[in-house]
């Protein structure tokens, strides 16, 4: 993905984008990763001038994103969009019917495809996909992962599709874990990121822009 002077940049998502930000400021970037990436751009290219926008909003499924889609995306005239989304999808139905149901998933695959498109047609902006993610603490975590993998399957082939920056952060924030401890990066639910956590995004976003 290429800077260029001036550039909007959105995030866009759930909760794990959303990080407290302030709605009622059209500026605000919360306390998470979209703040501290605003923060790492700003310290290597101040030249750029850049804009980073925040549509992160707790609790959003992919269903909420294509419902918003033109308000929070589009007409904001983005230059980079960057979306991260799917936790709640499976989160949402953990003990359910539904978990890792096949017709589920293709309603997931059908509106992502769909924002993807929208994105492509009525803007020139470069996307980058976040991959969802879940850390094993609790333990219950891990029965999160079936349906989850299916889903992680469905947007990386997306990314493809469609050749746009995909970040993978399962693999990145479980082996971090490794060493530091689920709680250290999630704190006490395996979903929501602590500053280590969003922290260690940030820096993922930001290594994949010098990397390109």
């Amino acid at each position: 993905m290429l800077l260029s002077e001036s550039d909007r940049i959105l995030f866009i998502g759930d909760s794990v984008t959303d990080a407290g930000r302030k709605r009622r400021c059209s500026y605000d970037l919360g306390n998470g990763y979209p703040k501290m990436v605003a923060g790492m751009l700003e310290a290597l290219y101040p030249e750029l001038k850049l804009t980073v926008l925040n549509r992160g909003i707790s609790g959003n499924k992919i269903h909420n994103l294509e419902e918003r889609w033109q308000k929070d995306c589009i007409n904001l005239k983005p230059d980079i969009v960057s979306i991260l989304i799917g936790i709640n999808d499976t989160w949402h139905r953990v003990g359910t019917p539904s978990f890792g149901d096949e017709e589920v998933l293709r309603r997931f695959e059908a509106r992502y495809r769909k924002i993807l498109e929208q994105t492509k047609e009525q803007t020139h902006a470069q996307i980058v996909i976040l991959e969802p993610f879940v850390l094993h603490y609790p333990i219950d975590r891990k029965e999160w992962r079936y349906d989850l993998d299916l889903r992680r399957t469905i947007i990386e082939r997306l990314a493809h599709e469609f050749a746009v920056d995909y970040v993978r952060l399962d693999a990145l924030l479980n082996q971090q874990a490794k060493d530091v401890g689920e709680q250290t990066l999630t704190g006490t639910d395996g979903v929501h990121p602590t500053l280590a956590g969003h922290r260690a995004i940030a820096k993922a976003w930001v290594s994949m822009v010098e990397n390109n």
